[in-house]
């Protein structure tokens, strides 16, 4: 009996001090953004180009919160702390048009370089 007792005192020892750290849940991993806003004719940068970020729900659907961004003169808007997951970018600037697109979150650090148009002329019968 004693030395049952001395083989599983330590064990439950063992068992014991992992308990609050299973109990724990897991932290969620964080990725660092490296956003470009160039011009799509000449790959100059586009400054103060609003960057807009939405997590997406696992339907598509996007989710109420959302970070603002805006680009540097460089062009560059960078954040840290993004959940990885799935994310939509929107990025708005006048005179271009508006570009959204769903992006996936998987690495610690992502570079996206996003490519701006101009409008396309509208077509109407009464030119």
């Amino acid at each position: 009996m004693l030395i049952m007792t001395r083989f599983l005192s330590p064990l439950l020892i063992a068992v014991l001090a992992t308990l609050p750290t299973a109990a724990q849940k897991p932290q969620s991993q964080k990725a660092v953004l490296k956003i470009t806003v160039v011009k799509e004719a000449n790959g100059k940068p586009v400054k103060n180009a609003e960057v807009i970020l939405h997590p997406v729900t696992k339907d598509g659907g996007q989710k109420q919160e959302g970070l603002e961004l805006k680009t540097h003169e460089d062009g560059k808007a960078d954040i840290d702390g993004i959940r990885y997951g799935k994310l939509r970018i929107q990025v708005i600037a006048q005179g271009y048009r508006t570009f959204g697109q769903d992006f996936v979150v998987n690495q610690p650090t992502m570079e996206i370089t996003i490519k701006l148009e101009k409008p396309a002329d509208q077509f109407s019968i009464y030119k």
